[in-house]
């Protein structure tokens, strides 16, 4: 019965026929909205899970884009800064992805007609907050706490208590220094008044800790200057990009011999140093386009085998990559460099070398791997999979003795690692013969064979690295700074740019917060701190003031 039935066409219906058929009807109606209601709910499910069902399939497909992007092989050939970005704008689509995930689980609940079939999510686990965080608590009590039985106000048995992390947004202040003049009423001394407060930069504005700021915010969490002149006008402060990079010239000659000694301490207490080198593009004034500079990285750390010697990382700017610069840089260092095998470091192993005895080169095995990984054909190859499988091996001997004391080192390198690597390169030596010196695959496999002496260094070394992966981190700083700014404006900007990342990477080598050790060398500097105790300085002599 698809239509109300018309009584009116039977008016001789007697009327409890008639009342019947009206309960029939009302009975068919209600009946008939409830198939339409449980049709539409099933339609709304149905369209839920199938809703749930492509966000799960494109999660799937963002988790494998995610893995292979991070540990794949193509991960090798990405830039450190350009894979960071990637996996950052992967991880962002996986938690929307999971936010709609979690949307759509939430409808499919909440058009559960009986509540006991739906389950509760389980909400994600919050991470614990940091616990020098100051703490505000904010308490929130019912509206009413008498008791609906009227015993009087309920007893509290228990609390609830959640976390969550605030932002206080940045206040800008000026400072307004009053010095009060004093003379004598009688007029028969001079006029007394304090001392006006040191400046690092006299005659301008900033305060130390400001310009503290300004240097981190740029060499630190890479915002160029006409960025953080942007923020600064958005907060009601417009300074324009151009005193910011006066402020930063000044500021950076000032801090010029705080980094000198501390390149000069870095070769004088070591007996081995990291060296690597990034580009550091640079205007040609007048050409309307950059030039390519240098930042020359010589790093110390010697906490891979139990040394005393604080860690720290100094940049050198040069316009160029002949080794002439190595050679400058280096002046004066006997010892070991930890290097890439970049040809601008070979000479400095002669007795031709000027400044210095012979170095003795101990070269990377992680850029071998890189080599071996970026010449194996689309097709695969077994002889890189093979070559990939003995480094392992290697690394995993020296995951044992990572923080060991040198004479350790060396009796395991010795017992366990030289076996393995006299039959790496035996093995190298046989397959290469199989394969085009002029292909991809030929010549990485020459690179470590024409180079065996510095590959195998770290044998006869407890001091030595297996590879230089320290400095190469170390240069991943400048590199981004380099992709946000661009390039810097001049030779001196590029000085500038090596100066501020010396001191904020030694500072992180040390576990010091940037800009608390920025304001306060600033701070000492302005105060004339004297040249005779400029070990007090250090980044890493920073903490040790902090201890009680």
């Amino acid at each position: 019965m698809s239509h109300p039935f018309d009584l009116s066409q039977f008016p001789d219906l007697p009327p409890e026929v008639a009342k019947a058929f009206v309960a029939i009807q009302f009975e068919l109606s209600v009946e008939r909205a409830a198939r339409q209601h449980e049709q539409a709910v099933v339609a709304e499910k149905d369209a839920f899970i199938t809703e749930l069902k492509a966000l799960i399939e494109k999660l799937e497909g963002q988790v494998q884009d995610y893995r292979r992007t991070k540990f794949g092989p193509k991960s090798e050939k990405l830039d450190p800064a350009q894979l960071e970005l990637a996996l950052e704008d992967l991880e962002t689509a996986i938690a929307e992805t999971q936010a709609q995930i979690a949307a759509v689980e939430d409808r499919i609940a909440a058009s559960e007609q009986d509540p006991e079939k739906c389950a509760p999510r389980t909400p994600r686990k919050a991470r614990a907050l940091p616990e020098h965080l100051p703490r505000v608590e904010r308490v929130l009590e019912p509206e009413s706490i008498v008791c609906p039985c009227g015993c009087g106000d309920m007893v509290r048995i228990g609390e609830d208590r959640t976390e969550r992390l605030d932002y206080i947004p940045a206040r800008y202040q000026v400072i307004v220094t009053v010095r009060p003049k004093y003379a004598c009423p009688k007029g028969r001394t001079g006029v007394v008044q304090a001392k006006a407060p040191a400046h690092l930069l006299e005659g301008s504005w900033p305060t130390e800790p400001l310009l503290a700021q300004i240097a981190v915010s740029k060499h630190s969490e890479f915002m160029p200057l006409n960025r953080q002149a942007v923020v600064m006008a958005r907060h009601g402060v417009p300074i324009d990009r151009s005193v910011l990079a006066d402020w930063m010239g000044r500021t950076g000659a000032l801090i010029a011999p705080v980094v000198d000694h501390m390149a000069k301490r870095l070769m004088a207490d070591s007996t081995r140093l990291y060296v690597d080198e990034t580009t550091a593009p640079v205007l040609d004034p007048g050409k309307g386009k950059t030039k390519t500079g240098y930042l020359w990285a010589v790093l110390r750390d010697d906490r891979g085998w139990g040394g005393a010697a604080p860690p720290g990382v100094v940049f050198h700017y040069r316009p160029g990559r002949k080794g002439e610069y190595a050679a400058e840089i280096l002046r004066g260092f006997n010892g070991t460099i930890q290097v890439d095998a970049y040809g601008a470091y070979t000479h400095l192993a002669t007795p031709k070398r000027t400044g210095g005895d012979p170095l003795r080169l101990a070269f990377c095995w992680a850029h071998g791997r890189r080599k071996l990984i970026k010449a194996k054909p689309q097709k695969g190859s077994p002889i890189v999979d093979e070559a990939l499988l003995q480094i392992a091996a290697l690394y995993k001997v020296e995951d044992t003795i990572r923080g060991s004391a040198p004479d350790h080192r060396r009796a395991v390198r010795q017992a366990l690692s030289r076996p393995l690597v006299d039959e790496f390169f035996a093995w190298l030596t046989a397959q290469a013969a199989r394969v085009s010196r002029k292909s991809d695959l030929g010549e990485a496999m020459a690179y470590m064979l024409k180079r065996q002496d510095g590959f195998r260094l770290f044998l006869d070394d407890g001091r030595v690295d297996i590879d230089s992966n320290l400095v190469e981190n170390a240069i991943r700083s400048p590199a981004m700074n380099r992709r946000n700014a661009l390039f810097a404006g001049h030779d001196e900007g590029g000085r500038n740019w090596a100066r501020f990342a010396s001191l904020i990477g030694t500072c992180k080598m040390n576990g010091v917060e940037p800009y608390a050790y920025m304001r306060d060398l600033f701070s000492r500097i302005a105060n004339g701190h004297p040249a005779k105790d400029i070990d007090a300085l250090m980044p890493w002599a920073y903490t040790q003031r902090l201890i009680p």
